[in-house]
């Protein structure tokens, strides 16, 4: 029978309290429908409640649309709950109503925000690490409590506490935004935490990327200033239908606590004989306690999450322990990922454990040199009784810890890690026969997974930890099937477009602070990392169909465009600018990854005509068609100049290196079918010679297997991806990577650290090649936006004899498998409802397929080839 599910408002995960959207798109995605089946219309039942009034309508709409639809009913208010319920009809017989999804609008006008910012009112004073403060007031609520609301902000990082008791589950709220720009809050329900009568709410504070340590070579201190304060507005609705609000005012009082210090880079200090067990509780003797400091809140927007929040999501246990004596222990967790030790532990009063981090072991110790700066060092001094801790407001990127001052044995479950990034919903997933692709797919997910950390970094564990663009750009395309990340990078695109306003510039980070070297850098447009700001939100837009955002940043994109083109002059060459090239070209000198094979300036034109090309598509589907004639022209234009400049009349391209082959592939580049075919088979030629290994960066990377894939070199792109020797992707597997590196041989051969002042063992960028797997290895890609149409194209080769993908796509879930057995190669593919796909098989067979599961089967000849 025909159901409805999956209902989602917006990109929020169910349930979400706290939106910022007064009129959320509704999706829902619809199974077990015959093969007949077709929508033709639908009805949505929204449900709403304000202050104790609900009310209930039922919305008619035609069509067979299902993924963004508009809201239909009025506007919500802020605080306004909403439950909404979707059904599906043929055109006869109606679906039964699906599951209600719920929501709540938060703050959504400015003049909603009582609380102010508060904290202490000494001098915060100086020094590398300074004591965190934490805050509290008691109140009096005049009866039974029906719902409660806290929305919980901060400068620096906030975690609540009402009545003795955590409020909510989310970790160094409230991220990190364009705090000059925008201030995100989070919303929490507490209404099972308060009661009639005395009640109190405490708030430790931590430094976080507010005033904490940022950047390289010992970093900046105080960016956003060097107070914190606690933004806190509890609303209570009582029995009797009265409304109690408290805010964060000068009525709190401030006082210090067991944290010493917290630093995202060094660590955090934490003393348990400075712990006040009651502290948040009401009639704690608070006369040593201090009235509250009220800052300046500033004049950044407070604005409502739009993606997941940070969560403790896995605990990991050591898959080994290895006891060095003297109460020291190195932890091998089996996985390189980002989080923080949770420890039970008993001693003396006065002992201090200390707990060390890094990704790597060398000579049977930390390997601490790609940390530079980073202390990435937690400590806690005992008060002599037992303690279940880890630290609150430090994150860390590792596999090995290293414990020490550990009080007589360490058993089982005495120290665990918690695993924490952005709770994003996993939507993808790839295997196949050889279990070291699928490994090096593993790796491309943890990796993923340990550098979304509320944006979308390029590490997660030394001085650095930044929202470098052109990571993020190359790797969207991966990202985008493998989870739901369009809400988190909605935020950071928003933060793109506020810096780049101000700036008049897209920064090679965001948020951008003004850290050495990138203090003196000048504002040339830098290509690869810049054109995130046209690339990355059609990107989004193909995956989703989420037309807004693309409206959204659609001024972004162009401002980028414009500001390449006038750089570039009237010749269309991108030179005698600054530019990173194809950074990390495994050819470049280790002390200076700029450079590389490739000419920067090839790089940077072949990406302003590639940018140019795409920003016609999404002018195209925003209805400018001026804008997309216009940049399609400006496209060709440049294509033009590029091929007169770099491309020799015997398919040779300047460099005569992988990746300006690969880029002029990829991005169309060649003046002519001739030449295309003497260009690309010098690339399958250069990929032989070097028996398979990579010689590309971070620009040609993402497209190496794709040029050689779709111009008739299957083989070479297949011996690429199954090499193993340095550079390749199997070479990190083969030793013991759990994470993509930054490097191709961040450890070398001997087990030293290649370039250690810059390597890291958890940089997802070079984990672009998994979108090829998906889409050329199993063999499944969006054709039109938001899955609405799929291509399924397995291309089987190496030594492969199975591969198998599923994406859940806006419509629902899609998913391709093939087996080799006996020179037949077997295919089933699954089509959700609503979308249509086309089978490409290799032997030439185009089939078109409704939704539905759907079977084939193609020969290879007797030598394999296809």
């Amino acid at each position: 029978m025909t159901t409805v599910t999956h209902v989602r408002l917006e990109h929020h995960e169910p349930g979400r309290l706290g939106i910022g959207e007064a009129r959320p798109r509704i999706s829902w995605h619809i199974v077990d429908a015959p093969a007949d089946f077709a929508p033709h219309g639908a009805e949505i039942r929204v449900s709403r409640t304000l202050r104790g009034t609900t009310t209930e309508s039922t919305h008619a709409l035609d069509g067979s649309d299902q993924v963004l639809v508009d809201w239909p009913a009025a506007p919500l208010a802020s605080r306004e709950a909403v439950a909404v319920s979707v059904r599906v009809s043929d055109g006869e017989k109606w679906s039964d109503w699906s599951d209600a999804v719920t929501a709540e609008a938060g703050l959504l006008q400015a003049d909603d925000w009582k609380a102010v910012p508060v904290g202490s009112a000494d001098d915060p004073g100086e020094g590398p690490h300074r004591r965190p403060e934490r805050v509290r007031r008691e109140f009096t609520l005049d009866g039974p409590v029906t719902r409660a609301r806290a929305y919980v902000t901060a400068h620096g990082v906030i975690e609540l506490e009402l009545n003795g008791q955590r409020v909510g589950d989310e970790e160094l709220t409230p991220g990190w935004t364009s705090y000059t720009h925008r201030l995100r809050y989070a919303t929490f329900d507490v209404t099972d935490q308060l009661r009639a009568g005395a009640n109190c709410a405490g708030a430790w504070l931590g430094d976080g990327w507010w005033r904490g340590r940022l950047g390289f070579a010992g970093g900046l201190r105080d960016i956003y200033g060097d107070a914190l304060g606690a933004i806190v507005q509890l609303e209570v609705e009582l029995e009797d239908g009265t409304v109690q609000t408290i805010v964060t005012d000068s009525e709190w009082q401030a006082g210090s606590g067991p944290i010493l210090m917290s630093d995202l880079y060094d660590g955090e200090r934490y003393d348990a004989r400075e712990e006040d067990a009651g502290w948040s509780t009401a009639g704690f003797d608070a006369s040593e306690w201090s009235p509250v400091a009220v800052r300046d809140a500033g004049t950044p927007e407070m604005v409502a999450p739009s993606g997941p929040p940070l969560r403790v999501v896995e605990t990991l246990s050591p898959v080994e322990v290895m006891d060095r004596g003297d109460g020291r222990f190195l932890l091998d967790f089996g996985q390189n990922h980002s989080g923080r030790l949770r420890i039970k532990a008993s001693g003396p009063e006065g002992h201090t454990i200390r707990l060390r981090h890094a990704e790597v072991l060398v000579d049977g110790e930390l390997c601490t040199e790609p940390l530079r700066t980073a202390e990435v060092t937690d400590e806690i001094t005992l008060a002599g009784e037992d303690v279940d801790w880890s630290p609150r407001f430090t994150i860390h990127g590792y596999r090995f810890a290293e414990v020490s001052g550990w009080v007589g044995d360490l058993t089982p479950g005495d120290v665990v890690s918690e695993v924490i990034h952005s709770d994003m919903e996993r939507l993808g997933w790839f295997a196949t026969s050889d279990e070291r692709i699928a490994r090096l797919h593993e790796n491309v997910v943890w990796s993923l997974r340990g550098n979304f950390v509320d944006i979308p970094t390029d590490c997660p564990q030394r001085d650095e930890r930044l929202g470098w663009t052109g990571d993020i750009q190359v790797f969207a395309p991966t990202a985008t099937f493998l989870y739901g990340v369009t809400g988190l990078l909605s935020s950071w695109l928003q933060d793109l477009a506020a810096e780049q306003d101000e700036l008049d510039w897209v920064p090679p980070y965001v948020p951008y602070i003004e850290i050495p070297p990138f203090d003196a850098m000048t504002h040339d447009p830098l290509a690869v990392w810049g054109d995130v700001a046209s690339l990355t939100p059609l990107v989004l837009f193909e995956r989703t169909g989420d037309l807004a955002l693309l409206r959204r940043q659609y001024e972004s994109a162009k401002a980028w465009l414009a500001s390449v083109e006038a750089n570039a002059g009237d010749d269309r060459i991108c030179a005698d600018t600054e530019q990173l090239g194809d950074w990390l070209d495994p050819n470049a000198p280790a002390e200076d990854p700029t450079k590389a094979m490739t000419d920067r300036y090839l790089v940077a034109t072949a990406y302003f005509a590639w940018a140019a090309r795409r920003l016609s598509q999404t002018a195209a589907h925003l209805g400018e068609e001026a804008d997309a004639e216009r940049y399609a022209a400006l496209a060709d234009e440049v294509a033009a100049a590029y091929a007169d400049r770099y491309i020799s009349a015997d398919g040779t391209v300047d460099g005569d290196s992988q990746t300006g082959y690969a880029l002029t592939e990829a991005f169309d580049l060649w003046p002519s079918p001739e030449i295309r075919e003497k260009g690309t088979t010098r690339l399958a030629a250069l990929v032989d010679e070097a028996d398979g290994r990579v010689s590309t960066g971070f620009a040609g990377t993402p497209v190496v297997t794709d040029a050689l894939s779709r111009t008739g070199h299957l083989a070479e792109a297949y011996r690429m991806l199954e090499c193993e020797e340095a550079p390749s992707w199997l070479y990190a597997v083969k030793n013991g990577g759990t994470t993509i590196w930054e490097r191709w041989d961040s450890l070398k051969p001997d087990g030293t650290v290649n370039a250690g002042d810059m390597t890291s063992f958890n940089h997802y960028a070079l984990g672009s090649i998994a979108d090829w797997m998906h889409r050329v290895v199993a063999g499944i890609e969006a054709v039109e936006p938001g899955w609405k149409r799929i291509r399924f194209a397995p291309r089987p080769g190496g030594d492969l004899t199975s591969a198998s993908a599923t994406h859940v796509t806006p419509y629902g879930t899609a998913s391709i498998s093939w087996t080799l057995s006996d020179g037949e190669v077997h295919v089933s593919a699954t089509v959700p409802v609503g979308a249509t796909a086309v089978m490409d098989l290799p032997d030439g067979t185009v089939t078109e397929l409704g939704h539905g599961t759907h079977e084939a089967t193609f020969a290879l000849t007797a030598d394999g080839a296809l």
